[in-house]
């Protein structure tokens, strides 16, 4: 598929799904200068066929920002957390292919096991161990059926909603000490800047398939919650370091959540920039 923007007189149209969660709202802030209809979980079930249609028609571009995130309450009910997850993405994709839009659905490190020793390639195996891998695997495979593009992320945060930065922010004012696990790596990615670079990869005439859409560099959740102190003008010794084990969940995580960034290339774009880089920038807008 051609490049959304098709002749000198042609602007993009998007259509960005999910527009009332923390990336949908990063999403509409880049999109402020281009022709964007924001459809919000509340305006748009992704899972009817119907709606969806209408809706994509007469669109060039579909960011697909719904889903269902709760990691723990997909593994009560899996069946849910699918129907979102996978179902509603073939309703979008399908309707992608049929009205000639590009689709670009946000995915998860969640697709892969955890239990490697260097980054995932964008064409390493899949294997999720929970309920919420299966079902964004399941999202995932449907998206690239309809020739749509993947874009995996991992550790999202951002200035609105609860995420994992917020919430150290907030409990840097409420307790003297925090104990942070130290056995899981990843890559935090605010959600801005990955909003900037699927609207990048909209733009660009980049092949469909997978691409990894998170910070570069790697670090613990113990040494993000200390770099999240320091950037906010604490101690970053008030965190302390504990294990997965101390904090038993429904949903096993995986211990190893850093992916690779090869495939950027295709679509003529770098690696997205380092994560304590993006940290440096999102939490001024916070704490002011």
């Amino acid at each position: 598929m051609s490049g959304p923007q098709r002749s000198a007189g042609h602007t993009a149209r998007f259509l960005v799904t999910g527009a009332g969660g923390m990336l949908g709202r990063d999403l509409l802030a880049v999109l402020a200068d281009h022709d964007v209809t924001a459809a919000t979980r509340a305006e748009l079930d992704i899972t009817d066929t119907a709606k969806v249609r209408d809706l994509v028609n007469g669109h060039d571009v579909v960011i697909n920002a719904a889903a269902w995130t709760d990691v723990d309450g997909a593994e009560a009910d899996e069946a849910a957390a699918t129907a979102v997850n996978g179902t509603g993405v073939e309703v979008l994709a399908q309707a992608c292919a049929a009205a000639g839009a590009r689709l670009i659905h946000v995915s998860t490190d969640y697709v892969f096991p955890g239990d490697a020793t260097e980054p995932y390639a964008e064409d390493a195996p899949t294997d999720p161990i929970n309920a919420y891998g299966r079902s964004k695997l399941a999202g995932e495979r449907a998206a690239l059926r309809h020739g749509g593009h993947v874009v995996r992320t991992a550790w999202l945060y951002g200035e609105t909603g609860r995420n994992f930065v917020t919430t150290m922010l907030r409990l840097a004012g409420e307790r003297e000490f925090v104990e942070v696990v130290d056995d899981q790596l990843g890559q935090p990615t605010w959600s801005r800047d990955l909003a900037e670079r699927l609207v990048q990869l909209a733009l660009a005439d980049a092949p469909a398939g997978v691409y990894h859409g998170t910070a570069s560099g790697q670090v613990t959740w113990f040494g993000l919650a200390q770099a999240v102190f320091a950037e906010a003008g604490h101690d970053p010794a008030r965190v302390r370091p504990t294990t997965s084990a101390a904090y038993a969940r429904p949903a096993k995580r995986p211990a190893y959540s850093v992916l690779g960034h090869g495939r950027w290339a295709a679509a003529g774009l770098a690696p997205m920039r380092q994560w304590r880089a993006m940290l440096h920038d999102m939490v001024p807008g916070v704490v002011r």
